[in-house]
């Protein structure tokens, strides 16, 4: 154990560090010249399609440093406020960090967020300024920053380029000299913390782990304690980063364990992993369970799908422990599920995974978040979604979840950032200066306002230079009100939202004019309309599309078009009264991503 590293990079979003693990593979040999990629650790298409890491990948690497052969236990993970949990668990499986730092951007939101959970953690931290190739960058204002928030000397921040590899070398070296050898005893009874894990149809499910005490090996029986179920190990092995198996796993080691158990559910992350004659040793501290505040209901297109989507979010469930799904039944979409997810983000990147993974096409509600109303008699009950919404004469009371908003921004960009943030109703609490020319504002906020679109409207305000974090204050009261859609007469629940009294009206226009833009046209006109309590407060009307009866017809007398464009009239007056709109999934999809 005394020549074993285990530590993490974490920083803000797009900081680089994926491109600096590719220089660590390099430089340590891991993968070989010709098979090496960039961004070699973010294994999903998704990821490397939209540049950002969504899973938290493990990877041994070998070192010789001093003459002495050292194992390296390097986890990627990923930066964007919704995959924080990822960070977390992470960070409990681990000695020591690599806190990165883009030199071009300094420090943003999501590097404070992250940093005070590996403080938290107790982690050897370690800090660099990263993309120092760049013209722009502005190292020594940067090491300055970091020095500030860690209260050490600017020397001791490292300046490297991940792109380049400059100084990645002694940024490694300084990995084996300063983060501690993983403490534990391999004599002692086998204790391994489950971090996260994944499907395998042969191997059943396969548990990623940190052994804290014991060993194991292929063959030997061991107890899940928190489910009570005991297994064989099919497989023991660490992360290459494919699954490379060996002999044994030891105290101190970071690897995969392939339990054979096709139950999805039997294994949860933070689970305490013993073996069979140690079942009343005391279990680890595991995880803090994430509380998701963002719900959308997910049906599929095709009524038949129901069971695949079932077993699929199973499985992604095993990958990604922050998703919590529960079965519902809406009367024109039939069964489906109601989702909770840890922003808009991660319910887009879970949907999109749905169809790619497990080739399944989706119907999807607008994300909204958890509300709560307090009836006549005091009873309080949680509402998930627009449609659950209770009869107006029954509440008593609405309330909503506000967070505490946590942005940086440059300096210059104080004006246009402020604005937003009063647009958006946030109550200012305090600014505090990052250094002369960066501020960290903190505001309070209802958390519908920034679930969606509000990021992209901070990034547009500040040229991209503004970032954001936010925490869960709790419930506060609000004035709320269910805007219904109707189509054609129908109320569509799934295109209603929940939004506040004052706001009705134009949150009303905005739906049925988007919805005038993205649903087809029909045989016959459609009207699109938003009500409150039957009473509508805005319209749209889809024209109807028109075919050319007349158009086979050569000269004639008129009345022959008369007649037929006449009949053509009663037609569609006929198709309307008994016809129904048949909604594709691409219009699901474009009001999920509006909001």
């Amino acid at each position: 154990m005394i020549n074993i590293r285990n530590f993490v990079i974490f920083s803000h979003i797009d900081h680089g560090k994926s491109t600096l693990a590719d220089r660590f593979l390099e430089l340590t040999n891991t993968i070989p010249k010709d098979k090496m990629r960039s961004r070699f650790l973010d294994m999903m298409d998704l990821e490397r399609e939209k540049g950002i890491t969504i899973k938290m990948q493990p990877v041994r690497m070998k070192w010789n440093a001093g003459g002495q052969d050292y194992i390296l236990n390097l986890i990627d993970t990923p930066g964007h406020v919704d995959f924080n949990y990822e960070v977390s668990r992470s960070l409990a499986a681990v000695e020591g960090g690599i806190l990165l730092v883009d030199a071009t951007k300094g420090i943003q939101a999501q590097t404070l967020a992250n940093l005070e959970l590996a403080q938290k953690q107790k982690l050897v931290i370690i800090s660099a300024a990263n993309k120092i190739d760049f013209a722009h960058a502005k190292i020594q204002e940067t090491k300055q920053d970091i020095a500030k928030i860690l209260d050490i000397s600017p020397d001791q921040v490292f300046a490297i380029s991940g792109k380049e590899g400059t100084n990645t070398e002694q940024l490694l070296e300084a990995v084996i000299k300063k983060v501690p050898p993983p403490k534990g005893d391999e004599n002692k009874p086998l204790k391994a913390l489950v971090f996260d894990s994944k499907y395998d149809s042969y191997k059943g499910v396969i548990a990623y782990v940190r052994l804290f005490d014991g060993k194991i090996k292929t063959g030997d029986k061991i107890y899940l304690m928190q489910a009570g179920v005991e297994t064989q190990v099919k497989e023991v092995g660490y992360f290459l980063p494919q699954l490379k198996p060996c002999q044994e796993l030891k105290a101190g080691e970071i690897g995969y364990i392939a339990t054979g158990i096709k139950e999805t559910s039997d294994v949860r992350v933070g689970e305490t992993i013993t073996s069979v004659q140690n079942k009343e040793t005391s279990s680890l501290p595991g995880y803090k369970e994430p509380k998701p505040m963002v719900f959308a209901s997910i049906y599929p297109e095709n009524s038949n799908d129901f069971e695949i989507l079932q077993e699929a979010l199973k499985k992604l469930k095993l990958n990604d422990a922050a998703l919590i799904f529960e079965r519902e039944r809406k009367e024109f979409l039939g069964r489906g599920f109601k989702c909770g997810f840890l922003g808009t983000l991660h319910a887009e990147i879970i949907c999109e995974r749905l169809r790619r993974e497990f080739g399944l096409n989706l119907i999807i509600s607008t994300p909204s978040v958890v509300y709560k109303f307090i009836d006549k008699k005091d009873n309080e009950k949680l509402i998930y979604s627009a449609s659950d919404w209770p009869e107006i004469t029954s509440i008593k009371q609405t309330e909503e979840p506000w967070v505490e908003l946590e942005v940086i921004t440059p300096v210059n960009y104080l004006g246009n950032v402020s604005e937003l943030l009063k647009e958006s109703k946030a109550v200012q609490i305090e600014t505090k200066y990052l250094s002369n020319e960066r501020l960290i504002l903190i505001y309070e906020i209802p958390l519908r306002k920034i679930i969606v679109g509000f990021f992209d409207k901070l990034k547009g305000v500040s040229q991209g230079f503004a970032s954001m974090n936010y925490e869960i204050l709790g419930y506060r009261p609000a004035d709320l009100v269910k805007v219904d859609i109707l189509i054609a007469g129908e109320k569509e629940d799934i295109f209603s939202k929940v939004v506040e009294k004052n706001e009705a009206y134009s949150q009303g226009r905005k739906i049925v004019s988007k919805l005038k833009e993205i649903l087809p046209s029909q045989l016959f006109t459609v009207p699109v309309q938003a009500a409150i309590s039957g009473k509508i407060i805005a319209r749209e009307t889809i024209r109807a599309r028109r075919r050319d009866v007349t158009a086979p017809l050569y000269g004639g007398d008129v009345t022959r078009k008369r007649k037929l464009l006449e009949r053509q009239k009663k037609g569609k007056k006929k198709l309307k009264a008994r016809g129904q709109i048949s909604i594709p999934s691409k219009v699901f999809l474009e009001m999920f991503k509006e909001g």
